[in-house]
């Protein structure tokens, strides 16, 4: 018989062994009472419920979307900075650290608008029989392209491009021009 063949029947007839003298008797009262059990959840809530309730916020999806670009925009200019700053020195750790936490923030908020748009917009709001289904499909799209370069990159103009992505799925979407409340400033 060989060594690990050994070491696993012994160890099977080891817990044989436990379970029967652990639950053969069963003792008059609890030794250790069970603890309750909490489940938690990390996954990222989606944008919606997808039941469907019939409860939509289309401007607070486009309001939140229009706040992610921002946000990204400030993470592509506080990148710029300490990338600007590169020749004067040799990099700190706290300077290196600010700018790994901007891109992984960009890449964030480019993300949590794409996930608005496949599991709010495509799934549930896109209708294939609305008059301007292709214009819709066509802008929604863009929006999710210009998220992906502004993971890909940190200029401005990707920023710049995903906002105007935005406003013409608005557009499309709506029938309407856009009016936020970063307009009214």
């Amino acid at each position: 018989m060989n060594k690990t063949l050994l070491l696993s029947t012994t160890a099977a007839f080891g817990l044989a062994v436990f379970a029967v003298f652990a639950f053969a008797t069963e003792p008059a009262s609890p030794v250790v009472k069970p603890a309750p059990i909490a489940i938690v959840s990390t996954a990222t809530p989606t944008p919606h419920c997808q039941v469907p309730c019939g409860i939509y916020g289309d401007e607070m999806r486009f309001e939140g979307m229009l706040e992610d670009t921002a946000t990204i925009a400030k993470a592509i200019a506080q990148i710029e900075e300490f990338a600007g700053g590169l020749g004067e020195g040799a990099p700190t750790a706290k300077g290196l650290n600010q700018t790994i936490r901007w891109v992984n923030n960009k890449e964030s908020h480019a993300q949590n608008i794409q996930d608005v748009m496949g599991e709010y917009f495509f799934a549930q709001r896109i209708k294939s029989d609305h008059k301007d289904y292709t214009a819709q499909l066509a802008t929604a799209h863009k929006i999710i392209v210009c998220a992906m370069k502004c993971k890909q990159d940190a200029s401005p103009a990707t920023a710049e491009a995903l906002k105007a992505a935005v406003l013409d799925f608005y557009r499309a979407y709506e029938g309407k021009e856009p009016k936020f409340h970063e307009d009214e400033k």
